[in-house]
C-alpha cells in the first residue's frame, strides 16, 4: 500500500479570504517503509504571509519571491500523490487550500486525484478523547523526537506525522521495526545445530579452589556443620576429589 503524508504552510488561515499555500511536503511510504523519495516545494504566493503566520513557519515574503508559482508546481505534486492514500492531520485545512489552489487553475478538486484521504487528527481524537491531540503533543505521547521543529515547516511535519501515524496505528516503536521484526521471525524459523558449538569450560585454579573452600568452611562453621552440601559430598564418596 503506497501512501503520502502531507503537510502545508499558508499565508493565513482562511483559503476564502484570498490565503494561499506557500509550501507544501510529502513524504512516501509503501508498505509502512519509508521509501526517501519525498516531495517540497515553496510556492510563492503572490501576496503578503499574516504576521501570525510567519511567527509560526517563518518564510517571509522575501524568501519566497523567486519561488515558482502553484501553477508551475501542480503537475508534478498530482502525478506524485496520483491514486495514493493521503494521510493529513487536520485534512480539512489542507484540503481546503488545496482545492482553493487548483479552482485558481480551473483544476478539479484534490480529492479526485487521490485514492483518498485519511484524517489523523480524528483519529488521533477518536483514541484519545479529551486530550490535546496536535502534533507535538503526539510526538510527545508516542516519544517521536520533535527537537527540530522550533518552527513550522511542512516536509518536516509530514516526516514527523509519517512516524506518528506508524506508533498510533500499530504501536511501533519506530518505522524500522517491520525489518526488524521479519528477521526475527527468520532467525526464529530457523533450526539451530547445537551440536557445532564448542562448549568451553574454564576450571578454577588452585588459588581460586582454596579460596572457594575457606568460605565453604566459613559458612558450614557458622551452620554448625549442617550445609547441605557437606552432607552431600560425604553421602557420596570421591565427590570433595572431583
Amino acid at each position: 500500500m503506497r501512501q503520502v503524508f502531507l503537510d502545508t504552510e499558508t499565508t493565513g488561515l482562511s483559503p476564502e479570504s484570498g490565503d494561499r499555500v506557500i509550501e507544501i511536503g510529502c513524504v512516501e511510504l509503501v508498505n509502512r517503509r519509508l521509501t526517501g523519495r519525498n516531495l517540497h516545494f515553496y510556492v510563492n504566493p503572490e501576496r503578503r504571509s499574516h504576521q501570525d503566520a510567519i511567527a509560526v513557519h517563518g518564510l517571509s515574503e522575501e524568501f519566497l519571491a523567486d519561488k515558482p508559482l502553484f501553477a508551475h508546481i501542480v503537475d508534478e505534486l498530482l502525478e506524485y500523490v496520483k491514486d495514493a492514500e493521503i494521510v493529513i492531520h487536520n485534512a480539512a485545512f489542507d484540503v481546503g487550500f488545496l482545492d482553493a489552489e487548483l479552482r485558481r487553475i480551473e483544476r478539479p478538486a484534490f480529492t479526485s486525484h487521490v485514492g483518498r484521504i485519511v484524517d489523523s487528527l480524528s483519529m488521533a481524537r477518536d483514541s484519545f478523547p479529551g486530550k490535546s491531540n496536535s502534533l507535538d503533543a503526539l510526538c510527545k505521547r508516542f516519544e517521536v523526537n520533535n527537537s527540530a521543529r522550533e518552527l513550522h515547516g511542512a516536509l518536516l511535519d509530514a516526516g514527523l506525522l509519517a512516524e506518528v501515524y506508524v506508533r498510533m496505528t500499530r504501536g511501533q516503536n519506530s518505522l524500522v521495526i517491520d525489518a526488524a521484526d521479519a528477521l526475527a521471525a527468520d532467525m526464529a524459523a530457523r533450526p539451530i545445530d547445537f551440536s557445532v558449538l564448542e562448549l568451553i569450560v574454564v576450571a578454577a585454579d588452585e588459588a581460586e579452589t582454596a579460596a572457594h573452600e575457606a568460605v565453604l568452611a566459613e559458612i558450614d562453621k557458622a551452620s554448625r556443620g549442617h550445609a547441605v552440601w557437606r552432607a552431600a559430598a560425604l553421602a557420596t564418596p570421591g565427590a570433595m576429589a572431583q
